[in-house]
Protein backbone atom coordinates (compact mmCIF):
# COMPACT_ATOMS: atom_id res chain seq x y z
CA UNK A 1 0.00 0.00 0.00
CA UNK A 2 2.75 2.67 0.92
CA UNK A 3 5.40 3.18 -1.68
CA UNK A 4 8.12 4.03 0.78
CA UNK A 5 10.72 1.12 1.31
CA UNK A 6 10.67 -0.11 5.01
CA UNK A 7 12.96 1.86 7.01
CA UNK A 8 13.54 3.62 10.57
CA UNK A 9 14.05 7.15 9.80
CA UNK A 10 15.16 10.36 12.03
CA UNK A 11 15.01 13.67 10.74
CA UNK A 12 15.43 16.83 12.59
CA UNK A 13 13.34 19.83 11.30
CA UNK A 14 15.17 22.89 12.53
CA UNK A 15 11.87 25.22 11.36
CA UNK A 16 8.14 25.34 9.82
CA UNK A 17 9.69 25.51 6.57
CA UNK A 18 11.22 21.96 7.26
CA UNK A 19 8.52 20.50 8.26
CA UNK A 20 6.46 21.49 5.49
CA UNK A 21 8.88 20.14 2.97
CA UNK A 22 9.11 17.02 4.96
CA UNK A 23 5.35 17.02 4.51
CA UNK A 24 5.28 17.79 0.93
CA UNK A 25 7.86 14.64 0.74
CA UNK A 26 5.73 12.29 2.69
CA UNK A 27 2.48 13.25 0.89
CA UNK A 28 4.58 12.05 -2.56
CA UNK A 29 4.58 8.12 -1.34
CA UNK A 30 1.21 8.22 0.04
CA UNK A 31 -0.62 5.93 -2.04
CA UNK A 32 -4.64 4.70 -2.24
CA UNK A 33 -4.59 3.11 1.46
CA UNK A 34 -2.27 4.65 3.15
CA UNK A 35 -2.10 4.98 7.21
CA UNK A 36 0.20 7.84 8.35
CA UNK A 37 -0.26 7.28 12.77
CA UNK A 38 0.98 10.60 14.00
CA UNK A 39 1.79 10.13 17.48
CA UNK A 40 3.50 13.45 20.14
CA UNK A 41 3.10 15.58 22.99
CA UNK A 42 0.69 18.45 22.54
CA UNK A 43 1.91 21.22 20.66
CA UNK A 44 4.93 19.03 18.92
CA UNK A 45 3.05 20.04 15.31
CA UNK A 46 1.20 16.88 14.91
CA UNK A 47 -1.50 19.26 13.13
CA UNK A 48 1.31 21.51 11.60
CA UNK A 49 2.29 18.27 9.48
CA UNK A 50 -1.00 17.42 8.51
CA UNK A 51 -1.18 20.33 6.76
CA UNK A 52 1.98 20.00 4.78
CA UNK A 53 0.75 16.61 3.75
CA UNK A 54 -2.41 18.14 2.98
CA UNK A 55 -0.59 20.41 0.98
CA UNK A 56 1.61 17.32 -0.82
CA UNK A 57 -1.31 15.85 -1.76
CA UNK A 58 -3.16 18.78 -3.30
CA UNK A 59 -6.09 19.57 -1.10
CA UNK A 60 -7.46 22.61 -1.69
CA UNK A 61 -8.59 23.53 1.93
CA UNK A 62 -7.62 24.59 4.92
CA UNK A 63 -7.29 21.90 7.00
CA UNK A 64 -8.43 21.92 10.48
CA UNK A 65 -7.88 19.96 13.48
CA UNK A 66 -10.97 17.77 14.03
CA UNK A 67 -10.81 17.73 17.64
CA UNK A 68 -14.55 17.71 18.18
CA UNK A 69 -15.29 16.06 15.02
CA UNK A 70 -12.65 13.33 15.24
CA UNK A 71 -12.64 12.69 11.40
CA UNK A 72 -12.46 15.62 8.65
CA UNK A 73 -12.96 14.36 5.00
CA UNK A 74 -11.01 15.94 2.13
CA UNK A 75 -11.63 15.12 -1.58
CA UNK A 76 -10.03 18.08 -3.90
CA UNK A 77 -6.47 16.40 -3.89
CA UNK A 78 -5.30 13.66 -5.67
CA UNK A 79 -7.00 10.93 -3.01
CA UNK A 80 -9.11 11.65 -0.67
CA UNK A 81 -7.77 12.51 3.01
CA UNK A 82 -9.21 11.94 6.19
CA UNK A 83 -7.78 13.41 8.81
CA UNK A 84 -8.13 12.10 12.63
CA UNK A 85 -8.34 13.65 15.88
CA UNK A 86 -8.45 10.38 18.31
CA UNK A 87 -7.62 12.48 21.31
CA UNK A 88 -10.88 12.43 22.36
CA UNK A 89 -12.16 8.84 22.06
CA UNK A 90 -12.95 7.33 25.13
CA UNK A 91 -14.46 4.40 23.34
CA UNK A 92 -13.42 2.39 20.41
CA UNK A 93 -16.95 1.91 19.50
CA UNK A 94 -16.61 5.61 18.55
CA UNK A 95 -14.63 5.02 15.88
CA UNK A 96 -16.33 2.24 14.47
CA UNK A 97 -19.91 3.83 14.52
CA UNK A 98 -18.09 6.45 12.23
CA UNK A 99 -17.11 3.76 9.95
CA UNK A 100 -13.29 3.75 10.82
CA UNK A 101 -12.93 0.14 9.17
CA UNK A 102 -14.08 1.91 5.41
CA UNK A 103 -12.09 4.98 6.34
CA UNK A 104 -8.60 2.54 6.80
CA UNK A 105 -9.50 -0.18 4.56
CA UNK A 106 -11.17 2.66 1.40
CA UNK A 107 -9.25 4.03 -1.72
CA UNK A 108 -7.55 7.64 0.70
CA UNK A 109 -5.03 8.50 2.90
CA UNK A 110 -5.47 8.16 6.50
CA UNK A 111 -4.05 10.57 8.89
CA UNK A 112 -4.39 9.88 12.31
CA UNK A 113 -3.28 11.88 15.06
CA UNK A 114 -2.95 10.62 18.65
CA UNK A 115 -2.60 7.32 17.33
CA UNK A 116 -0.76 5.57 19.91
CA UNK A 117 -4.59 5.79 21.90
CA UNK A 118 -6.00 3.46 19.10
CA UNK A 119 -3.13 1.08 18.35
CA UNK A 120 -4.77 -1.86 18.44
CA UNK A 121 -6.81 -0.45 15.80
CA UNK A 122 -4.31 0.74 13.57
CA UNK A 123 -3.40 -1.82 10.45
CA UNK A 124 0.09 -3.22 10.89
CA UNK A 125 0.77 -1.72 7.11
CA UNK A 126 1.22 1.71 7.87
CA UNK A 127 3.76 4.63 8.47
CA UNK A 128 4.34 5.78 11.96
CA UNK A 129 5.38 9.30 12.07
CA UNK A 130 6.63 10.27 15.75
CA UNK A 131 7.15 13.84 16.86
CA UNK A 132 9.52 15.29 19.55
CA UNK A 133 10.60 18.70 20.57
CA UNK A 134 13.61 19.73 19.54
CA UNK A 135 16.46 21.08 21.33
CA UNK A 136 15.46 24.57 19.97
CA UNK A 137 12.17 26.14 20.37
CA UNK A 138 11.22 25.58 16.59
CA UNK A 139 13.13 22.70 16.12
CA UNK A 140 11.21 18.73 15.49
CA UNK A 141 12.57 15.62 15.57
CA UNK A 142 10.34 13.01 13.83
CA UNK A 143 11.09 9.02 13.89
CA UNK A 144 9.60 7.73 10.57
CA UNK A 145 8.95 3.64 10.96
CA UNK A 146 7.41 2.57 7.49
Amino acid sequence: MIKFSDMDKRIVLKNLNDTEMFGRELAEGLVPGSVVAMTGDLGTGKTTLAKAVAKGLGVKEELSSPTFTVVREYRSGRLPLYHFDVYRVYDPDELFELGFDEYIHGNGVCLIEWADLIEDLLPAERVDVKISFGENEDERTVELKC
